[in-house]
């Protein structure tokens, strides 16, 4: 079984065997790519919903630590680019449903896309990352190593969906389904985004930034347990709180205020009319 072949190797330390190592690699890219394996996976007896397999994080670490530098220059060289051989871009081929349009997309082979997933030009997934069903990869967006996207998410243009490898035992990013990510915004940080939410556009979340719920009245805090949590249906804008100590407050001081995320309302019919007008280019 890979979770006990990667144990007995990391484990083994200094001395590994690194054909063996590199091999056991390639059979653990295998199972990402096809989604038979994931770095982090829905869990109801966990309060976030989610863990994370931290054996498929440190057989990842594989894969760089054994790779060799290697050309892996495109259009016969006129495009220059070098980077570990066991780490080689994906192919999913027509009968995978994945649509990849053409203006220089990539995606790393070990990253799973379900299909009828549609990628934009340009834009980027890691190893490891996981896209389900129906979503969209807009244009300039990143989806990094291990983060986690449902069925039938956008992510928009200029999106960052951050990834986490090391450390192994932290939870990367999670998008769960039907959730709109707007333009320019950035996830970090295993912040957990639940299912029908609303980023808009702009809004920077990470695992530790606290969130002003203005419907319910309370704070959003990671904890020692758990990182960031965004509610089920939230819609997420960016807003300002003002600084009151020292010179922030603007009598006898500069009047400053920090960014700090802000949940307006949840999802309703409205909402959802807006959202569903993306279906007519798919």
């Amino acid at each position: 079984m890979l979770k006990n072949e990667i144990a007995n190797l990391i484990a083994t330390g200094a001395s590994v065997d690194r054909e063996l190592a590199r091999e056991t690699f390639a059979r653990l890219r295998a199972a990402l790519s096809s989604g038979e394996v994931r770095a982090a996976e829905p869990d109801p007896s966990s309060p976030i919903g989610w863990r994370v397999n931290t054996w498929v994080k440190q057989g990842i670490l594989l894969g760089f630590k054994f790779g060799d530098m290697v050309d892996a220059s495109m259009d016969h060289g006129k495009l220059p680019f070098y980077d570990k051989d066991t780490l080689p871009l994906k192919k999913p081929g027509l009968a995978a449903g994945v649509r990849i349009v053409p203006g220089g997309s990539a995606i790393r082979d070990g990253a799973y896309l379900a299909p009828g997933v549609i990628c934009m030009p340009p834009m980027y997934v890691n190893i490891g990352a996981w896209v389900g069903e129906g979503s969209m990869i807009d244009s300039h967006a990143l989806v990094g190593s291990c983060a986690q996207v449902g069925a039938r998410v956008h992510v928009s243009a200029a999106a960052q969906i951050g990834g986490v490898i090391e450390p192994v035992g932290a939870l990367p990013v999670i998008i769960e389904d039907d959730v709109l990510i707007g333009g320019n915004t950035g996830i970090y940080e295993g912040a957990i985004i639940k299912a029908r939410a609303v980023i808009a556009a702009g809004t920077v979340l990470t695992g530790s930034t606290p969130v002003y719920d203005l419907v319910r009245g309370e704070i959003i805090k990671p904890t020692a347990d758990h990182p960031l949590v965004i509610p089920e249906g939230a819609v997420v804008v960016p807003g300002a709180r003002a600084v009151t100590p020292g010179k922030g407050p603007v009598i006898d001081g500069w009047g400053l205020a920090l960014a700090t995320p802000v949940i307006v309302k949840y999802r309703d019919s409205r909402t959802d009319t807006r959202t569903e007008l993306e279906a007519w280019i798919r």
